[in-house]
């Protein structure tokens, strides 16, 4: 499989700047990872359309967030081969790592193992 650079880069807005008169290189992806248009486009749509407490209320609002959640676990899940009930939502790479290394990770690793 190959990958047309060009094109993937001009789906991502901060990637048309320049830093230095050189096209920007982003590389700390682990703290904040930088978006394409389409990501930009619905997130604006929800805070516009549908920004409400998921899974936590039972008026209209909150049951169309969280429709739109659910549905986005299912699309993440066809992706990615796995179910939607595999599929968790965190804030970040150290909430992520925590959460693995506090549940999985206890329970499953031991010492002098390895994880690449």
């Amino acid at each position: 499989m190959s990958f047309n650079i060009s094109k993937i880069r001009a789906d991502f807005p901060i990637f048309q700047r320049e830093i230095n008169n050189n096209p920007l290189i982003y590389f700390d992806n682990a703290a904040t990872t930088q978006k394409p248009i389409q990501v930009i486009e619905s997130i604006k749509n929800f805070y516009e359309k549908y920004n409400a407490n998921v899974h936590r209320a039972v008026y209209s609002l909150s049951q169309e967030a969280t429709e739109l959640y659910e549905e986005s676990r299912e699309k993440i899940a066809k992706f990615i081969n796995a179910e939607p009930s595999e599929i968790i939502f965190t804030r970040g790479t150290t909430e992520s790592i925590n959460l693995l290394a506090y549940s999985w990770g206890l329970d499953n690793l031991k010492q002098n193992d390895e994880i690449l």
